[in-house]
């Protein structure tokens, strides 16, 4: 077995078939994940389901009879969104391997483990004794028996279960234009928004892997053009785009200008604080400052974490947390086992403008205080070095706060801040500014901008 530092990385499987990754790669990680489970909580089953990719079939099947080699049986839900997955890891309480490389181009596949009541498995909970065992591919203890396959059809329940957080029932009549991106909201979408006061226009539903109309990334901002266009072409109340495994999702409103995911992540956490059923919050360090404003003014406590799934689900974990949101439209919430899940953050939104009259634009005013930038990226030959010049161009200023929490995350007096991160795969420092204002945001951007690439 070759080795797979290259595909398993810090929360997930991720590569190029077969160029990276193939049948025989996925088969030898289906039998270190079902070792790995049950050596670590007794697991018997494992539940398994799968995008609409050319590869995600063969892959899972693959890894299913690497599962059963191990003498554990495998629970297949078939197709389905991520989020389903999740749904399905935590109602039938069993560790779960979603096969799906989410808004990466077609040639890519991967694979998103969870433990049984959807709970993440990281490198450091999991993912790296995972890699070893596969990539030894052999193992001294001999299984009793050969486990089964089945199948299950959960998606039924989740959309019953997704109903059951959030009433849309009795809403006003909305039309809702959403964008699927050829990918899996195209198969959990109508069924979890029939039957509702909702006309649903549909763009690109037809599950393609290859993606033919635009990437299923919507966190690129060309690839809201089309949903942006069609909002006010079709008069609706509202659009949604789903990023291609469907457990992202991002607003438009009425007017087709996008929602941030800060303002939607206040407008969610406002809804969670109104049920009394807890009172922390959780938001990354890139989230706009708004956002804990918000949760403090609504009687919350808003805790702040690094970027990442296994940060925001740990500390939701640790507090116990109602409700999380991340800059990428990641939300997470405890009435779903602290997954992430793109559907009921959207079901969300649509409930809290079906019950009351104002459009979109104006209700979410509310939730959007400051000037932000968006994520820039910039390819650099020295990240450190980069970020020590800058670090060292506003340390010790008046009234200037270091933090290095994620990166380095810099306070201005004037209520500006800004963050600069390295990525942890690409040679790239990912810049967040948010500023009182736009002439303000525009200045501190191009400023640390120019000193990053120059």
């Amino acid at each position: 077995m070759p080795d797979l530092s290259s595909i398993i990385k810090a929360y997930d499987v991720r590569g190029v078939v077969p160029d990276e990754w193939d049948e025989a790669t996925s088969r030898a990680i289906g039998a270190a994940f079902a070792e790995f489970v049950r050596t670590d909580s007794g697991t018997t089953s494992v539940v398994t389901a799968h995008d609409m990719r050319d590869s995600s079939i063969p892959l899972s099947r693959a890894f299913a009879e690497g599962v059963i080699s191990r003498g554990v049986d495998v629970v297949e839900a078939g197709l389905g969104s991520t989020d389903m997955l999740y749904f399905a890891a935590g109602s039938l309480d069993m560790p779960g391997a979603m096969f799906t490389a989410s808004h990466n181009p077609a040639q890519y596949n991967g694979i998103k483990l969870c433990r049984a009541g959807a709970a993440p498995i990281g490198q450091d909970s999991g993912l790296a004794t995972i890699r070893e065992w596969a990539e030894r591919d052999s193992y001294d203890r001999e299984p009793e028996r050969v486990g089964t396959v089945s199948q299950r059809d959960v998606l039924a329940e989740y959309a019953a279960h997704l109903h059951g957080l959030v009433d849309l029932s009795n809403v006003r009549p909305l039309k809702v234009v959403v964008d699927a991106g050829n990918g899996m909201g195209g198969h959990t979408v109508p069924v979890v928004l029939a039957g509702l006061p909702l006309e649903v226009v549909p763009m690109y539903f037809e599950l393609d892997g290859s993606f033919p109309n635009h990437e299923a990334n919507p966190l690129d901002p060309k690839n809201l053009v089309d949903l942006q266009a069609a909002v006010p072409e079709h008069g609706a109340d509202i659009g949604l785009a789903f990023d291609g495994d469907a457990d992202r999702v991002f607003v438009v409103d009425e007017k087709g200008d996008p929602v941030s995911p800060s303002a939607v992540t206040a407008l969610v956490a406002v809804r969670e604080l109104a049920k009394g059923h807890g009172t922390t919050i959780i938001h990354n360090l890139i989230t706009s400052r708004a956002v804990p404003e918000i949760v403090r003014e609504h009687g919350g406590e808003p805790v702040r974490t690094r970027v990442g799934h296994s940060f925001i689900k740990a500390e939701m974990a640790r507090t116990n947390a109602v409700f999380g949101g991340e800059h990428s439209a990641h939300y997470y919430f405890r009435d779903f086992w602290r997954a992430d899940t793109g559907m009921l953050a959207a079901m969300h939104v649509l409930a809290a403008l079906g019950e009351q009259s104002r459009p979109l634009s104006e209700l979410t005013a509310a939730y959007s205080r400051y000037a932000a930038s968006g994520e820039i990226n910039s390819t650099v030959a020295d990240a450190a070095a980069s970020t020590a010049q800058v670090r060292d161009t506003f340390a010790g200023q008046d009234g200037v706060t270091v933090d290095e929490l994620d990166g380095l995350t810099i306070e201005l007096p004037d209520g500006s801040w800004f963050n600069l991160r390295a990525s942890n795969t690409e040679p790239l420092l990912r810049l967040n500014v948010e500023a009182p204002d736009e002439t303000r945001m525009a200045e501190l951007r191009d400023q640390i901008l120019g000193m990053v690439r120059a």
